[in-house]
């Protein structure tokens, strides 16, 4: 039987320990090994933009693009690349308890978020910084969420971003939930006015019973979700081709949808599928599933450490194609961004970068009051007395103990978004 085309005899032969000439000390695989076999190929997937910056053809999908809407996708990359370096380096620092980077993956998902619909909801995962971006959340929103002080401070009925989880695929349920509720509301049937739901995970969760969970449910209801598989090649330490005998996009056949693999190093193409694919979901068609196929070019987390399980000469191929580069070759090549352009992006990330530091180091720890807000759309009475109750009791402490930095604990004004002081929680 011949091996899938997505794993290479000799990676194959390799992995077992069965190789022919395999000794008492396996030898380690050549940089040509590293790329041809360990890593699953790109072949098929959809590419506008090559690693080289040279516009591409596609028979399927065409993108018309201004050279303002082109810098624009580049500044969304670089602003947000360097927000992920920035938290990487608070983390360091001791600012942040952990970090997720997406180093790699701006393409995938500046691509993404800007295809969606104002109207559109996100269910991200935990390394959606880029999504975020994209939806109007300010990256000083995330911090919180990564020093352990909130769950995140922004409110998704009006960004259209629910908030991180952490749960591995747990999203997928909620995100198939909210597009059966689309569904049943007749929030779809119109490419301009209809709605959709957009999922992300990688390619670690499609081994969860979430997802399989999720697909049957949005292929049996016909649910507007978008299924964004980011296959950044390494699930922690785990390789794509030890989770799946085939590509990851073929997987949705099996449910009755289509799917279809994205270059996810590239910008173009990855907004010129997603747009294609929201607008499936938003007219009706069911469900959809992307591969965007990147690459993670950090450690999984800040906990991480990636040199234990991958080669040097696996990174530096991937970072042959970088996603910021080739939109920054092109537009050179093409004549459509003088350097004055490229320095003001990188003055505007400075000025990000520092606002972010600025933020970090000056967040206030909440109150502990903050336990009985953002939790229910209206207050009850119950609710109500307890918090009461429990501002009462921690009044007693205050010619004791000072109160908590940045509390509300300490002034008369009860927390804003709390069911004291408004007609109901978020």
């Amino acid at each position: 039987m011949p091996s899938p085309p997505h794993e290479p005899p000799s990676w194959r032969q390799h992995a077992s320990g069965t190789h022919a000439a395999a000794t008492a000390v396996e030898a380690e695989p050549s940089a040509e090994q590293v790329i041809a076999g360990l890593r699953a190929t790109s072949e098929g997937g959809v590419q506008l933009l090559n690693p080289e910056g040279e516009r591409v053809s596609h028979p399927d999908f065409d993108l018309e693009i201004s050279a303002a809407e082109l810098k624009s996708l580049y500044r969304d990359m670089v602003l947000v690349r360097r927000v992920d370096r920035e938290g990487n380096a608070l983390q360091r620092q001791g600012q942040l308890g952990i970090w997720v980077p997406l180093l790699g993956q701006e393409a995938a998902q500046i691509g993404a978020g800007r295809a969606m619909a104002p109207q559109d909801m996100a269910f991200p995962s935990y390394r959606e910084h880029g999504i975020a971006w994209c939806r109007g959340v300010d990256p000083t929103e995330l911090l919180g969420v990564w020093r352990g002080t909130d769950h995140g401070s922004w409110d998704p009925n009006d960004t259209g971003f629910q908030l991180y989880t952490i749960v591995i695929a747990n999203q997928c349920l909620h995100a198939t939930g909210y597009a059966m509720g689309q569904r049943f509301e007749g929030m779809i049937g119109d490419s301009e006015t209809g709605e959709a739901t957009i999922c992300f995970f990688g390619d670690g969760a499609t081994s969860q019973g979430d997802v399989h969970e999720s697909f049957v449910w949005a292929a049996v209801y016909d649910a507007p979700v978008l299924f964004f598989c980011q296959n950044n090649q390494w699930a922690v330490s785990e390789p794509t081709e030890r989770q799946s005998r085939v590509p990851l996009y073929r997987r949705a056949q099996g449910y009755g949808f289509p799917g279809i693999r994205v270059d996810g190093n590239d910008v173009l193409a990855t907004l010129a599928v997603t747009r294609w694919a929201l607008e499936e979901c938003r007219t009706g068609n069911g469900p959809v599933l992307i591969e965007a196929f990147t690459y993670r070019m950090d450690a999984h987390t800040t906990s991480d450490d990636a040199t234990r399980y991958r080669l040097a000469e696996e990174l530096e191929a991937w970072k042959l194609r970088d996603p910021i580069e080739r939109v920054r070759v092109h537009l050179v090549r093409e004549g459509l961004a003088g350097q004055d352009f490229f320095d003001g992006v990188a003055a505007e990330s400075d000025e990000l970068a520092q606002r972010v530091r600025s933020h970090a180091e000056a967040m206030p720890q909440p109150g502990p009051e903050r336990i009985f807000s953002e939790v229910y759309a209206e207050a009850s009475p119950p609710v109500q007395a307890q918090r009461e109750e429990f501002l009462a009791y921690h009044a007693t402490f205050v010619d004791t103990e000072e109160p908590l930095a940045g509390s509300s604990i300490d002034t008369e004004e009860p927390l804003a978004g709390s069911s004291i002081d408004t007609a109901g929680d978020r």
